[in-house]
C-alpha cells in the first residue's frame, strides 16, 4: 500500500500527537515557534483510506547566500519505525523536501536500541576496564531497532556526526537517562533512589527547602541562576527571550506542556528547573543553581518534586535527557551521569541521528564548512 504525504494543519498535527501515548516535545507543532530562525512545517502521511497515519515537524534552515535549506526533524518523524519497508515512509518525505529546496535532511528516529539498568551502570563506572557505556553488555536489546538501522543504511541514509543544537549543528542526545514510573508506586520510586539521593532529600527537608511552581514572571529569577550556571560550567547560555518563547508557545498549545520549579531556602532561590510533558512522557529540560548553600541540597529537592509530580500526572517515564556514554573517571561529565543514575534511572541508547544528502555537492560543502567553524 502506498502512502501519500502532504503538509498538514497545526490542528491535524496536534490531534495526531495527542492520540499517541508519547511523542517528543520536539515533534509538537508549538516547537516550531520556539525556533524563529527555522521555518517550521507539519508533515502528514496518509494511507489509501485517507487516514493520517504519521506526522512530523520539520524545521527548515536557509543556507547563507543560496536558496537551499537544511531540513531537520528532531526526534522524529512519528511514523511506524518497525515497518519492513521504511522507504515507503521516507521516500515521499525526501521528495517533498527536495521540492522545497532542501539540500540535506537530518532526522532522529525515536527508536530505543539498548537499555542499561542503574545497577549495571553503577557497576560499569566502578570497573576500571570499562571505557564507554556502549562497550558494556546491555540489559535490554531491541532487535527491531537494529533492523531499522540496517534498512536506513540500505536506503542511502548515513548516521550523522554528533553536534550541538545551535545553528546548523543541530543534534539531540543519543544517550539519555530515564526513570521508569509506570506500574510503580511513589514509595517504590523513592526506594529506587540510591542512598546518597535519599540522604540529600532528607537534608533538604530538614533544612526547610521549599520547592514551588513558578510562572512566566519567575523566568528572570530562573535566568539569573541559569547564567550563573553557564559561567560556572563554561557553556554559552541561551537568551532570556528563548525561554519566554518556550513558555508562551508550549503552554498555549497545552497548559501543562511546560512547568517551572523554584527551590526556596529562607529568602533565597537556590535552584530552578523546567519540566516538559507530552502524553505519558515527562522531561527534565533545563536546570540552574547557585553555588551558595549547596549543603541544603536544593538540586535533589527540586528533582524529587518533579519526579513526584510526574508520577502524580500518570507519567510512564521521567526523562533526565542527555548523558555521556563515557565511563572515564577523569571526564567531568561522569558526575552528571552518577547524579542521574542515582535517581534510579536507566541509561538508554537511541538510534542517533541520520542524514540524507539530496544535493551531494552542497551537503559535502556544508559538512566541510561546519567542520571548520
Amino acid at each position: 500500500m502506498s502512502l501519500r504525504l502532504r503538509t498538514i494543519t497545526r490542528e491535524e498535527h496536534l490531534a495526531f500527537v495527542r492520540a499517541r501515548p508519547s511523542a517528543s516535545h520536539l515533534q509538537t507543532p508549538s516547537w516550531g515557534e520556539v525556533k524563529p530562525d527555522w521555518r517550521a512545517e507539519s508533515l502528514g502521511w496518509f494511507d489509501e483510506d485517507g487516514s493520517l497515519v504519521g506526522a512530523g515537524l520539520v524545521l527548515l534552515r536557509p543556507l547563507p547566500k543560496v536558496r537551499r535549506h537544511l531540513a531537520y526533524l528532531p526526534e522524529g518523524p512519528l511514523i511506524d519505525w518497525t515497518a519492513p519497508d521504511l522507504a515507503r515512509w521516507l521516500d515521499p518525505m525526501l521528495a517533498h523536501l527536495k521540492a522545497e529546496g532542501a539540500f540535506s535532511v537530518r532526522m532522529g528516529p525515536p527508536v530505543v536500541a539498548r537499555r542499561w539498568r542503574a545497577e549495571t551502570v553503577k557497576a560499569a563506572i566502578a570497573d576500571p576496564r570499562a571505557g564507554r557505556l556502549r562497550d558494556v553488555d546491555a540489559d535490554v536489546h531491541e532487535p527491531r531497532a537494529f533492523d531499522a538501522a540496517d534498512r536506513l543504511r540500505r536506503a542511502g541514509w548515513r548516521r550523522a556526526e554528533a553536534g550541538g543544537e545551535d545553528g546548523f549543528a543541530a543534534g539531540q542526545p543519543q544517550y539519555v537517562c530515564q526513570v521508569p514510573l509506570a506500574g510503580r508506586s511513589l514509595e517504590e520510586v523513592r526506594a529506587g533512589l540510591n542512598q546518597q539521593w535519599r540522604r540529600n532529600i532528607k537534608k533538604s527537608e530538614q533544612a526547610g527547602v521549599k520547592v514551588v511552581e513558578g510562572g512566566i514572571e519567575d523566568l528572570p529569577v530562573f535566568y539569573d541562576l541559569y547564567t550563573e550556571t553557564a559561567a560556572r560550567d563554561r557553556f554559552v547560555p541561551r537568551p532570556l527571550a528563548y525561554f519566554r518563547r518556550m513558555w508562551t508557545a508550549l503552554r498555549a498549545e497545552d497548559p501543562d506542556r511546560m512547568r517551572l520549579y523554584l527551590a526556596h531556602h529562607e529568602n533565597d532561590v537556590l535552584a530552578a528547573a523546567t519540566m516538559l510533558r507530552v502524553g505519558d512522557h515527562v522531561w527534565y529540560s533545563y536546570g540552574a543553581s547557585t553555588s551558595r548553600k549547596r549543603e541544603v541540597q536544593p538540586n535533589n529537592a527540586i528533582q524529587w518534586r518533579m519526579l513526584s509530580d510526574a508520577h502524580e500526572l500518570g507519567a510512564a517515564v521521567y526523562d533526565f535527557r542527555g548523558i555521556t556514554d563515557t565511563l572515564d573517571a577523569e571526564d567531568h561529565l561522569l558526575g552528571l551521569l552518577r547524579f542521574k543514575v542515582g535517581a534510579g534511572g536507566e541509561a538508554v541508547e537511541y538510534l542517533g541521528e541520520w542524514e540524507y544528502p539530496l544535493n551531494r555537492a552542497l551537503h559535502t560543502a556544508f559538512a566541510f564548512y561546519m567542520s571548520r567553524r
